[in-house]
This record gives C-alpha cells, sequence and structure tokens, in this order.
C-alpha cells in the first residue's frame, strides 16, 4: 500500500492511500463506456432530427464523428470533476478522487489541466505515457497530475479520528486545550502519536495495545501529567486535537 501525507490548509497532516493503476484504469474505461454511450445517442437523435446520412461530401459531419467524441469527453471530465469534488462518475465508483499535492483544493485551472492532458498521456499514446508515469512515479502522477500538482488517493483517509470538529475551530475561543504543553512537542511526535493511534485501530491486538499503553506512560512524563488517563486512546487523541489548535 502506497500512501501519501498531504498537509492542508489549516496545518493538519492528512495520510491518504494512492490509488492503484488499476483503480485508475477501471474508472477511465467506466468514463469511456458513459461517454460513449451518451454520445452514440445523442447522435443518433440528432441524424434522426435533421434526417441525415453520412455521405462523402459530408465533410461537417465526418469531422464531428471523429473530433467531437475526443472534446465531449475532455467536457465530461473536467466538469464531473468540477462538481463532484475531484471525483468523475468512474472515480466515484472505484472510491478515488482527486486531490492537490499541497492541500489546497483543486481549482478549475487544476481540473482543466487534468483534461486537456488526457490527450497526450492518453488518447495519443493508447495509454502507454499515463500506464508508465503512474507506476513509476512517487506520487503515482501522469503529465497532467505533474503540471496540476495533483495526484488520485483513495476516497478514504487513513485518519484515527474524525478531524470534522478540529477544522471547525475559529480561534482558541471556541475550544480550550486541556494540555496546553502538548505544543512543546515537535510534528514528528505527533505524526508518531497519529499513526499508533490507526495502527491500533485498525490492527486490535496485544501488540499494538502494549505500544498504546507505552506511549501514554512515556507523555505523561515528557508533559508532567500526573493524573492516570481512563482512556488511553481518547487522551492521545486529544493531544493531537490540542497541538493543532495550539500551533496552526
Amino acid at each position: 500500500m502506497q500512501t501519501i501525507e498531504i498537509r492542508t490548509t489549516q496545518n493538519v497532516t492528512i495520510e491518504y492511500e494512492l490509488a492503484t493503476l488499476r483503480d485508475r484504469m477501471i474508472a477511465y474505461l467506466i468514463d469511456f463506456f458513459i461517454v460513449s454511450v451518451v454520445y452514440f445517442f445523442l447522435m443518433v437523435v440528432l441524424l434522426s432530427f435533421f434526417n441525415h446520412s453520412m455521405t462523402e461530401s459530408d465533410g461537417g459531419l465526418r469531422f464531428a464523428f471523429v473530433f467531437l467524441p475526443i472534446g465531449f469527453f475532455l467536457f465530461y471530465q473536467f466538469f464531473s470533476e468540477i462538481f463532484n469534488n475531484g471525483q468523475s462518475w468512474g472515480k466515484k465508483s472505484m472510491g478515488i478522487r482527486v486531490v492537490r499535492v499541497d492541500g489546497q483544493e483543486p481549482g478549475l485551472g487544476d481540473y482543466l489541466l487534468r483534461a486537456i492532458f488526457l490527450i497526450v498521456d492518453v488518447m495519443m499514446s493508447i495509454g502507454t505515457i499515463a500506464i508508465i508515469l503512474i507506476n513509476s512515479s512517487p506520487k503515482r502522477q501522469r503529465l497532467g497530475d505533474l503540471t496540476a500538482n495533483t495526484t488520485v488517493v483513495r476516497s478514504k483517509k487513513n485518519m484515527q479520528f474524525q478531524l470534522g470538529d478540529i477544522l471547525k475551530i475559529s480561534s482558541l475561543e471556541d475550544y480550550e486545550p486541556q494540555f496546553p504543553q502538548v505544543k512543546n512537542l515537535n510534528e514528528s511526535d505527533m505524526l508518531l502519536i497519529k499513526n499508533a493511534v490507526f495502527r491500533y485501530q485498525k490492527y486490535r491486538n496485544p501488540a499494538h495495545a502494549e505500544v498504546i499503553r507505552d506511549l501514554v506512560n512515556h507523555l505523561k512524563e515528557v508533559l508532567d501529567i500526573n493524573e492516570q488517563p481512563k482512556n488511553k486512546v481518547e487522551f492521545l487523541k486529544t493531544l493531537i486535537r490540542d497541538y493543532i489548535v495550539l500551533t496552526r
């Protein structure tokens, strides 16, 4: 499982699992099928409406049949990702979506670049360029991703707790940290805590439980906390919340 850590604009580090080449290929094929079906029925309706058939003299119609599908597919990719938070219907069905690697929300320009570079990544090279780059680049980025500073990840974040409430905190007046001394820790310490909680919640076994217990005892000593936490996991989550509020 290849992952990527993205720091959001709220100074929160989120770990995502990168979408595999297989996921992205299947999503692309689903999108291609959807566009093909819609385009086919549109052409049938238009030809029936104009009572027009394709002959040697129908240069405009021949052009439409050859090049219009490309534009239609790019149009579909661009607008579906804009209005579905980085997910075309194919990506949504595979549980993957587009994100920026710098933590910002992808913008219109980013989605446009991704759509345009499909011509090079997929159409002109029959997918060869996209396959090579996704397999070889550290963040599984095709040319469109490299240009737009994006990548494709699984929609489910590897988070040990929900950050919704934290991200809504506008100031220290809205949330009072329980352990203000946590700001003396650094980001590496918090990442260690985050990963320990995540692994314990995902793999509940004696080994991970012992790690949690030892980590809590160590943090109590470092932070000079005398009271024994009743719930060790909730204690670690609280430390993370406090750190985010105090350092962002």
